[in-house]
């Protein structure tokens, strides 16, 4: 089964509340978890985002596409990163998820759909 885990979080508010050695322990469990997932054959991708502050958000305005800073949800709210994963099951896959969100405070984990729903 393939689920994506997003793990929530501001990477600029990070590094004024969090001290370097939390900082760099955050980062070595980050790195370790990607080679155990690798190792394991269950990483399918994965990617750290730029802070939120770097986004833009594009909305339609009158019929047409403007683009804005954003986004405007709570910095500690932003997507920060995520992994796409190939597990056996759910249980795993909340087990991965329950390890990142000792760092991070916030991971939410979807299945990926098969396709679009059926009308």
């Amino acid at each position: 089964m393939k689920y994506m885990i997003m793990m929530f979080g501001s990477a600029g508010e990070m590094m004024e509340v969090k001290s370097p050695e939390w900082i760099r322990e955050m980062i070595q469990f980050m790195q370790q978890l990607d080679d155990d997932l690798t190792s394991s054959g269950e990483l399918v991708f994965n990617a750290g985002l730029a802070d939120a502050t770097a986004a833009k958000t594009v909305r339609l305005e009158n019929g047409l596409p403007v683009a804005t800073d954003g986004p405007y949800a709570e910095a500690k709210e932003s997507l920060i990163g995520y992994w796409v994963l190939d597990v056996e099951n759910e249980a795993r896959i909340i087990d991965i998820a329950s390890q990142i969100v000792e760092w991070s405070q916030v991971v939410e984990e979807r299945p990926l759909a098969t396709g679009p729903p059926e009308v």
